[in-house]
């Protein structure tokens, strides 16, 4: 039987319905696998696999209870447990899903993978230790609709997901964690800066993978982004902004003038 190639393990958590197994099977990735052809993978019928829980709502139908109240600290971590998820299946996607980039590219995004896996272990971990567990409480689909909206062009979902949505994840974070501290979780504190530091470099994947793409096409970043902000209906950028994490997850000083403006 022939090796794997990375690209192909890939598709093997991606496919996974269990949430835990599937985060364990990314953390098993071996990423000294080789790549393999750069050529494109069959894409499978349906989206990633997703066991029958949580139940998926409208963002608008979530309604946050009190802090003071452990209901209220689990429902906060919980959603971020769920984005955390996703954020393992999106990274997982741009490695089977869109082909002919350097081996770099792929080996980048697994290893974003493994480090999402991470978070969603450490997230879930907590929140059993709470006396809940991931699935006990609703939770929206934003996150993999756009990546379903942007799934025919590498340069959309890269300009996107990673560069608006999980940065906007930069800009959440303190805030966040500020709110669980001062109720007296300070494990779900030291979970999220583990995730925000992370998560910087993630970004900064992205911020360097998208100029990337622009420089192969000929195209202006700022512009450009713009353009595909305007195409695709990404979400709105709203303060407020983390601007030494954004600054150190590499956007430009033009792109955090935009933002400050």
């Amino acid at each position: 039987m022939s090796q794997l190639s990375l690209r192909q393990a890939a598709l093997g958590p991606w496919s996974e319905t269990d949430p835990v197994v599937k985060a364990q099977a990314t953390l098993a990735v071996d990423l000294t696998l080789p790549v393999g052809p750069l050529d494109t993978l069959t894409a499978p019928a349906d989206g990633p696999g997703r066991s029958t829980r949580p139940e998926l709502v409208h963002h608008t139908a979530l309604k946050a209870q009190s802090l003071a109240t452990p209901v209220g600290r689990a429902m906060l971590i919980h959603s971020v447990t769920h984005i955390e998820l996703n954020a393992i299946d999106l990274a997982l996607d741009v490695v089977w899903r869109f082909a002919g980039m350097p081996e770099a590219f792929y080996t980048d995004w697994v290893r974003i993978a493994q480090e999402e896996a991470k978070h969603f272990l450490l997230l879930r971990n907590h929140l059993v230790g709470m006396g809940f567990d991931y699935c006990d409480f609703p939770a929206h689909n934003a996150l993999w609709d756009m990546a379903e909206r942007t799934q025919s062009d590498i340069l959309a979902r890269i300009g996107i997901v990673p560069r608006t949505m999980e940065a906007r994840g930069l800009d959440a974070s303190p805030g966040v964690k500020n709110k669980l501290v001062s109720v007296g979780d300070h494990r779900a504190g030291e979970i999220l800066d583990i995730i925000l530091t992370d998560e910087i470099g993630h970004v900064a994947a992205g911020n360097r993978w998208y100029r990337y793409l622009c420089d192969q096409r000929g195209l202006d970043p700022v512009s450009t982004y713009a353009q595909l902000i305007a195409q695709y209906d990404a979400p709105k950028l709203r303060p407020p902004f983390n601007m030494a994490a954004r600054q150190s997850a590499g956007f430009s000083p033009e792109e955090l003038q935009l933002l400050g403006q």
